[in-house]
């Protein structure tokens, strides 16, 4: 067996033992992960070069940022009112906060670029939203969290660039056009949608979750007056992203360079929680006293669910610094590239192999690393090669922090909602294993899509 399947085979096997076996935090098994990986790739001497890469990554910062403004939101209440609004509008049908926040989370996550930056975005007001409806907190976890990881499959995500990038390199950038690949990737996100929305619809049915009764049905007119500056919260955290996403290249590299918009871009994820905790302290102000003292007892009362979240978050890190340094990623795909495995077979190994790297991988490197390696063995299989590279973002992007038990996704919505670790991972599963199964049919080529050349 080859040291780079070793390598993840022991780190999967160390976590489990920690957290089945001595039934310790997630987030002791994910440093012992990363000491037992030291030690058997001899990176004894880069090990606080892993903690230093990880202590300066702006998303780990902005995740916990976006949890601390979960704990504000939820101390203060101030987002009730704008659950009061939505509820209004959409608790007459069963299940319909889960609906809202698979179509938020989804386009949220095409301006993000960032799947766990996207869950704690949107999670700290469709989890709570969720919840106050009749979900169990661990299944509005991972809707937040399935539906957030699939922005990085809508246009206009960067790993869709990145994927279009690798059609050109290996077909030349006159074979296919930017535009045909965006309406190829809008057909494929269409089903996996679809795919999301039935499985809402049959949790909604195994766990009773019921329309709201008529008589707690908020009255839209009157939930609008009592909550419109709620509503604004959602505005608040959208629009830096929105406006990035549209104007980076126009209108902020015009005026800042392009190195400046991308340290702009780098920054959205930080300063919109803190503006969005200051606009929800501002509006509450009449109601609750606002100081240095009540800011304070707010989160400490959140220090049990943030701490552990960003511990597994920051130690996660790590180990993809350290795999990324020795190439463990880039020796496997050339391993897979050597078997020589038909269309069928390829079909169920890609999306298990991708999905495994996306616990310790981003996305964007994954297509970078091993991209053109799996749409030329593809092709070589008689796969079209256009819609291997619209599979892409689907496996490797969408599967990004999705997978347990190095789920990062999972866990930033769990420090949300507060929901247990054994629950959350046994249906984050059932989420991971369908999205595994579409995949596997998209790649063999058997589902009908609009776009397709």
């Amino acid at each position: 067996m080859p040291v780079e399947l070793i390598y993840l085979v022991v780190l999967l096997i160390t976590i489990c033992i920690f957290f089945i076996v001595l039934k310790r935090p997630i987030y002791e098994g994910m440093l012992a992960g990363y000491i037992v990986m030291v030690a058997m790739t001899g990176q004894w001497g880069h090990i606080w070069d892993h903690v230093y890469a990880t202590s300066t990554n702006t998303l780990f910062y902005a995740i916990v940022a976006f949890m601390v403004v979960a704990q504000i939101f939820t101390g203060t209440k101030v987002i009730d009112s704008c659950i009061e609004v939505v509820l209004s509008i959409f608790g007459r049908i069963k299940g319909g906060t889960g609906y809202v926040a698979l179509l938020v989370s989804s386009f949220m996550g095409a301006l993000s670029g960032s799947a766990a930056g996207n869950v704690a975005a949107t999670g700290v007001f469709t989890i709570p939203a969720m919840k106050r409806s009749g979900f169990p907190d661990y299944l509005a976890s991972n809707i937040c969290m399935a539906s957030s990881t699939m922005g990085n499959m809508i246009p206009p995500s960067g790993i869709i660039v990145a994927s279009f990038g690798v059609l050109a390199t290996l077909y030349g950038e006159d074979t296919y056009t930017m535009s045909q690949f965006w309406m190829l990737m809008w057909g494929i996100c269409l089903w996996f949608i679809l795919q999301r929305a039935v499985t809402i619809f049959v949790f909604c049915r195994y766990h009773h979750i019921e329309a709201l009764p008529a008589s707690e049905v908020p009255r839209f007119g009157e939930a609008v007056r009592k909550g419109w500056r709620s509503l604004l919260i959602p505005v608040v955290i959208l629009l830096p992203f929105f406006l990035d996403a549209q104007l980076k290249s126009t209108f902020f590299t015009s005026r800042l360079t392009a190195e400046g918009a991308s340290a702009l871009s780098s920054c959205v994820l930080l300063f919109t929680p803190g503006i969005a905790a200051v606009y929800a302290l501002f509006i509450i102000r009449k109601s609750m006293k606002v100081g240095p003292r009540q800011i304070a007892g707010l989160l400490a009362k959140g220090t049990k669910s943030i701490v552990p979240v960003s511990a597994t978050i920051f130690f996660a890190y790590c180990i993809s610094n350290l795999f990324e340094s020795i190439h463990v990623g880039e020796n496997i795909g050339n391993l897979i590239s050597s078997w020589g495995f038909g269309l069928v077979p390829l079909a169920f190994i890609l999306p298990l192999f991708t999905a495994i790297l996306g616990m310790i991988l981003p996305g964007s490197s994954q297509v970078a690393i091993f991209g053109t390696a799996i749409v030329s063995v593809m092709a070589a299989a008689g796969a079209n090669p256009f819609l291997v590279a619209g599979m892409l973002p689907v496996i490797c992007g969408a599967m990004e922090g999705m997978t347990p038990p190095l789920a990062l996704c999972m866990y930033t919505a769990m420090g949300i909602s507060g929901s247990e670790m054994k629950q959350t991972t046994q249906n984050c599963v059932i989420w991971c294993v369908l999205h595994y199964l579409l995949s596997v049919v998209f790649l063999i080529g058997i589902v009908p899509l609009f776009g397709m050349v």
